[in-house]
């Protein structure tokens, strides 16, 4: 029996917030941020081979990183990986995607997911993506899954529900919040009806593409016209031209935000979206005074605590008296910064670039 379930992963982000250990050349989806010997994007698709067929799992990303997919998932044929010819946002490539997919199978339901993002409890995670494909598959629908807020995080979106439900926990959406302020934020958690957005998606190519229709029609008539260059040898050059069609727009803005039949599914299976070198302090282990190391072995720490250490495992590292501090050294850059401060490091990235060229980003 054929399988409708695929998924869409995707990895063309340069992440540089994780500067200088991500770089444009070899950004976060291909690191192993945590130092369990995989890479954030390997851990992402070995997630979804407990769901799907390996042949039904395809990877967005930007065609430069062509190669850096191959050489991470060998299992993947050039036909699953699909490369963007420049950055157009996420509903230019996820339209793409769930165009390509729906000339291999009109009845194709499909997740959309990053790359990048952490799950802790993976039996959950694919709990909740099985009963949001399907309630996909019984109902004309865009779904979104919501975490479960444990606390008033401004770094995130939020995602408000009502009491309306369309099946066994799955609710239309009221509203959409990007990062808010932390006293609305405090609001929203108090209140009980938001959840973290995880930027997750659950939907049929044909309820997507209805949308896109509806909300997009200039790029989904764009992406309509490749109805013959699809999974072909003329692909690639339809595509180069589609794309520099398109508007720069996110699937949240274009569609998600507009839509009508919108409804979030409240999960939680240990998510975090790893967008800071803070957010990997709080999932890295610590030793006794919070610090938090990588590549233990050649790291010295004297009277210093709470720090994030990201260093080569080869190099030798004395830390005296720090605390709360980020510090990172990788391709012949090193950055030392106090936690609170990290927020500057994309600004750091566009000094570094003005003054220096392209060399150490």
């Amino acid at each position: 029996m054929k399988n409708n379930n695929y998924a869409l992963i995707m990895a063309g982000g340069i992440g540089s917030r994780f500067w200088p250990v991500s770089r444009t050349t070899y950004p976060k989806q291909f690191l192993d941020v945590l130092g369990t010997g995989k890479s954030l994007i390997q851990n992402t698709f070995e997630r979804f081979k407990k769901i799907l067929p390996v042949e039904n799992i395809y990877i967005l990303t930007n065609e430069n990183y062509f190669d850096l997919v191959k050489e991470q998932i060998p299992e993947l044929t050039d036909n699953q990986i699909i490369g963007e010819p420049i950055m157009r946002n996420t509903a230019p490539c996820i339209a793409y995607g769930c165009y390509k997919i729906k000339q291999l199978n009109p009845d194709a339901l499909v997740v959309v997911a990053p790359s990048d993002h952490l799950i802790l409890e993976t039996e959950n995670f694919i709990d909740i993506i099985n009963k949001s494909l399907e309630a996909a598959k019984e109902n004309d629908c865009l779904i979104t899954l919501g975490i479960k807020p444990s606390r008033p995080d401004t770094g995130y979106g939020y995602i408000q529900y009502s009491n309306t439900a369309l099946a066994d926990n799955l609710y239309k959406v009221k509203t959409f919040t990007e990062k808010p302020s932390l006293e609305i934020a405090q609001t929203f958690l108090a209140s009980g009806d938001f959840l973290w957005n995880a930027g997750i998606f659950i939907w049929s190519v044909d309820a997507i593409i209805a949308a896109l229709d509806k909300h997009l029609p200039e790029m989904s008539e764009i992406f309509r016209d490749g109805k013959g260059a699809y999974n072909s040898d003329t692909e690639k050059d339809f595509i180069q031209n589609a794309f520099q069609r398109c508007t720069n727009i996110s699937i949240d803005y274009g569609i998600m935000e507009k839509a009508e039949n919108v409804y979030v599914m409240p999960a939680d299976f240990g998510w975090s979206d790893l967008g800071t070198w803070a957010s990997v302090y709080d999932l890295a282990d610590k030793d006794y005074v919070g610090n938090a190391v990588i590549h233990p072995e050649k790291v010295m720490m004297y009277d210093s605590s709470n720090c994030m250490v990201n260093v080569p495992g080869d190099k030798l590292v004395i830390l005296n008296g720090l605390h709360d501090y980020i510090v990172v050294e990788a391709n012949n850059t090193l950055m030392i910064c106090p936690k609170d401060k990290e927020q500057h490091v994309k600004q750091v990235v566009a000094d570094v670039k003005q003054r220096f060229g392209n060399k150490y980003i």
